[in-house]
Order: structure tokens, then sequence, then C-alpha cells
């Protein structure tokens, strides 16, 4: 989860493709059935199913740091949501509608990491980022990644903002 959405090589246009309509209506539509817990799991099994095929269960409690039964409980309650599918020997996948939503909770947090980190959070940004990507708002992260696009583009100003939150903490 360290990486950022915003890329040197990234367009407006590129940049701006993650805020599209489905991505906010699977997020309200699932919003009543999805808990926070689950959103970490959705986007932790997203993260690596983009580099590998498929997860074992085993490898999923490990990357979440919970028992195995914890991760089993969860992956049934996910399974029960068509979010993923559960095979034999612990092997889970998403399925499309889950990949939906595990890029967009993936997006989510690396929009909210870049702002901590463009405010200047060093320390805690992961912890401060999970704290605040379940109770975000869908416009309040659409200005952020505004924001974030406009400080990227201007790099000059994040200078200026650093210069001077130097002589205004405390």
């Amino acid at each position: 989860m360290n990486g950022s959405i915003l890329k040197g090589s990234d367009t407006m246009d590129e940049l701006s493709k993650f805020h599209t309509v489905r991505g906010y209506q699977l997020m309200e539509q699932n919003k009543k059935l999805l808990t926070s817990a689950m959103e970490d799991y959705l986007e932790m099994i997203y993260q690596y199913s983009l580099g590998e095929e498929y997860l074992r269960i085993n490898t999923l409690s490990e990357l979440l740091n919970v028992a195995a039964p914890s991760a089993t409980s969860m992956v049934q309650k996910l399974y029960s949501l068509d979010l993923l599918e559960y095979k034999k020997h612990g092997i889970i996948y998403l399925t499309e509608n889950g990949k939906e939503i595990g890029k967009y909770l993936l997006q989510r947090h690396e929009i909210i990491e870049m702002f901590l980190k463009n405010l200047g959070v060093n320390e805690n940004y992961l912890i401060e980022t999970e704290l605040i990507e379940h109770n975000i708002s869908a416009i309040t992260l659409q200005k952020f990644s505004i924001f974030n696009k406009f400080l990227k583009q201007n790099p000059d100003i994040i200078e200026k903002f650093y210069q001077f939150s130097q002589y205004n903490i405390g």
C-alpha cells in the first residue's frame, strides 16, 4: 500500500478516471454491507492480486496480522456477498465486483496517504490513513485527490508550505 496512483507520467485524464460515478455508486451501495474490517480485507486481497492470480488464507492472515480462523471467517462473509471466490485448500480470488470495490478501496487509501504525506505527516501516516479511510465521504476524498494533483503540478507551492510549516509548529 505504499505506492501512489499519482505518477509522473499520468495525464489529467488518466488521473481523473478514478472519479467515476460507478466507483462511488459501488461504495454507497456496499457501505451498509461492508464493515471497516471487510474493507481492509478486500483492499489487501485486491492489492495482492495485482501481482498474483490468487491468494491463500494463510498468506492473507499473515498480511493482515490476524489468526487464520479469523481470516477464514471474514473470507466466508465476503464470499456470501459475492465479492470473492473461496476454493478448496484456502485459495481465494476476487469476483469482478470484488475487484472493482478492491480497486476503489486501494485508490482511496493511496489518495489519503498521499494527502497526509503532502501535509508533511511522516510518522504514523499509515495509522492515520487507516483511521481516516473508513470515514471519509466521497466528495472529501475527491477534494483530497484534486488537491494532491494540484500540488503535483505546482511543486513550488508544496515547498512554500513546508517552509511555512517549519516556522509555525507549536
